[in-house]
This record gives C-alpha cells, structure tokens and sequence, in this order.
C-alpha cells in the first residue's frame, strides 16, 4: 500500500478534520496521528475528551492495517479495547498505530496515545484493536 493512497484516504476523512487531526508518520505497519490541544475538543473538567483519543487510536490502527494490505483491499474495524490511563492534557496528543499481527482477513493492531507538554510525553490512552479486511468493497472507498 502505498503512503500516498493513505495520505489521500485519510485526506477524505471528514470527522478526522473536525478535530484537526493530521497524519504525522506513515510507514509500514505503522502510523502517527496528531492532534493539537484545542479547548473544543475538551470535556467538562478541561481534559480532552475520551472520545478524541478513542478516535484518533481507532484510525491510527486502522491506517497502521492498511499500510500492509493490497492495493485492492480496505479496512474496517471490527473490535476494540481502551484503556485510559490519565487525563489527556497538554499541547498535543499523538496517536501511534502499530500492526502486531497481519493476517489475511484480521489484522491486530495496537496504538498507545501520549500527551506532549513541557514535561515530555504522558501515556494517557491505549488501544488494543481487530482490523477486518475488506476485499469486496462494493460501495467502500479506500
């Protein structure tokens, strides 16, 4: 899979964009995601919001999958477990998706979520994620 049709897949990801996401690093088996602090994004109490770093590990996962599909695959999550292990505060969290096992119709996945500050970088979200691939795509786009 090549990283320009990751890139252009993540590109298309409307809800990625709501929350200012970016695609940092893309490799093979591999992909960082971004996204800066921004007090929208933040629950109640200031910290940013579960569902963000939830999000951004899901597609980090994901996208992480895709690198080692073929070219005519896609990828849909099909199960995942979080932990959050402390408020997501700081200037930036960054999602790191990375492949453990590829198979030919489940990929797993892991992704750990840090938040960056002036302190260095706090592990905040973990993920443990299924990925199913999709090779019948009908409707589905990359």
């Amino acid at each position: 899979m090549s990283e320009a049709r990751v890139r252009a897949s993540f590109a298309r990801q409307k809800f990625m964009a709501t929350l200012g996401a970016r695609l940092a690093r893309v490799a093979p088996g591999e992909v960082d995601i971004e996204v800066a602090f921004d007090e929208k994004l933040t629950q109640q109490h200031g910290f940013v919001h579960a569902g963000v770093t939830t999000s951004i590990a899901d597609s980090a996962c994901g996208y992480a999958a895709l690198t080692l599909m073929p070219e005519d695959a896609a990828v849909l999550s099909v199960e995942y477990k979080v932990n959050l292990l402390a408020p997501a505060v700081g200037r930036r969290l960054v999602a790191r998706g990375r492949v453990k096992k590829a198979g030919r119709t489940l990929t797993v996945c892991t992704a750990d979520v840090v938040a960056e500050s002036d302190e260095g970088e706090k592990l905040v979200t973990t993920m443990l994620a299924t990925m199913m691939t999709v090779r019948d795509r009908g409707s589905l786009k990359d």
